[in-house]
């Protein structure tokens, strides 16, 4: 790829250091409008899209993917994801190739001077010769992975956290009030791409195999339930969880299975103690990979799940949903599109902080088990009538 950029600027670049280095020298020129970035002149061959984490996030980013194979259909498009996440999007047709972000190893490394392996890893990805990336992520660590990548052409949104932005020489402005799919949609006006605003995921090899071992498939109606979280104020009430399952099950459905990640058993003792006396409820915590995980939530006929993956991923394989939300704002990270499948209860004074426990855990209490169990009930029985009643 062909770029352009003011002598001025790569002169004073080459003066002061070697790329990459100049590059980010010549960053804070374009920041300061001392010179003018880089630009395409030509359709580019070696794209990378930079969203290493969390999980949900990663789910729901394969719009940017789809957009850019859809205006460049002949060229590499990778993705750096954080290895223990590469399972969400490495079955994606539209992508070329996973390229993993060891995070873990990487930061014991760093933790510890020890560099070798870190340079290794660094000079791969140059070797890619990428010529235009997305940092879609907006931190520090995304924004100094694009600036390290020795890309000519990077693109990142001007608000991002943590000076991120100072890594990009492209920065495009994005209303903060703006969903998060759609602040990073937005990214593809620096490279003049058509937002494809398809959500759409793919479960991987194997994904589909571990999830019929955890549920046959019968054909019978299964509901997952995520009752886990990171953030203690993003968690329903567990024992309320617990009730919802009894509630499902007289409603006829076949089989619960309870999911959640390594250890998060303890966060939901009731519904554990519900599994010993009951054989339909099923507790997969900590026993799936992403991509089961995936297979459950493709196969499932229900998703109801505190602010979490399965949210997003119940909306990428278009499944019904009940997301129970309390101290986020579902309008900048609700599941996108499916604002009409959230239950959430705001009052006067209450202000969006995950972080806060005591705050979180007020505002999800607010959510009743009954109103819950309504829901569930009337999206089982859309499911339940387009499936025919054999499903029950």
């Amino acid at each position: 790829m062909q770029t352009k950029a003011y002598p001025f600027a790569r002169s004073l670049g080459c003066r002061i250091a070697r790329p990459p280095i100049r590059g980010l020298f010549q960053s804070i020129l374009y920041a300061f409008g001392i010179a003018h970035p880089p630009v395409l002149t030509k359709p580019p061959s070696h794209i990378l899209i930079v969203r290493p984490s969390a999980l949900g996030d990663v789910c729901r980013s394969v719009p940017l993917l789809v957009s850019l194979r859809r205006a460049y259909p002949g060229a590499r498009i990778d993705w750096l994801v954080q290895d223990s996440f590469r399972e969400a999007i490495e079955a994606h047709p539209d992508l070329s190739e996973v390229v993993p972000f060891p995070r873990k190893t990487l930061g014991k490394d760093l933790a510890s001077l020890r560099w070798l392996r870190v340079r290794r890893w660094v000079g791969s990805i140059r070797r890619r010769r990428y010529d235009l990336v997305l940092d879609a992520q907006g931190l520090f660590r995304s924004g100094l992975i694009a600036w390290l990548s020795g890309a000519a052409v990077r693109i990142g949104d001007r608000r991002s956290a943590e000076c991120s932005w100072l890594f990009c020489n492209h920065r495009v402005k994005t209303p903060r009030a703006m969903h998060t799919v759609d602040r990073m949609l937005a990214l593809l006006e620096g490279a003049g791409v058509p937002p494809v605003c398809d959500m759409r995921l793919h479960v991987p090899a194997g994904g589909t195999a571990e999830a019929a071992e955890l549920v046959p498939e019968s054909g019978e109606a299964f509901v997952v339930l995520a009752p886990t979280s990171r953030w203690p104020g993003k968690q329903w009430p567990e024992e309320r969880f617990a009730g919802l399952a009894v509630r499902l099950l007289g409603m006829g459905v076949a089989r619960i299975v309870v999911v959640g990640g390594p250890g998060e058993e303890v966060q939901c003792p009731s519904l554990v103690e519900l599994a010993k006396g009951d054989g339909r409820v099923s507790i997969a915590i900590g026993r799936t990979s992403v991509g089961g995980l995936m297979g459950l939530i493709a196969r499932s006929s229900l998703v109801v799940a505190n602010d979490s993956a399965p949210v997003h991923m119940a909306v990428g394989f278009d499944r019904p949903l009940v997301a129970l939300y309390g101290p986020t704002d579902v309008s900048r990270v609700g599941p996108y599109g499916r604002s009409l499948d959230v239950l959430q209860r705001i009052m006067p004074g209450d202000r969006f902080d995950h972080k806060n426990a005591h705050l979180g855990k007020t505002m999800m209490a607010r959510i009743s088990l009954d109103e819950v169990a309504a829901a569930a009930e009337a999206r089982l029985g859309t499911e339940m009538h387009r499936l025919g009643p054999s499903s029950l």
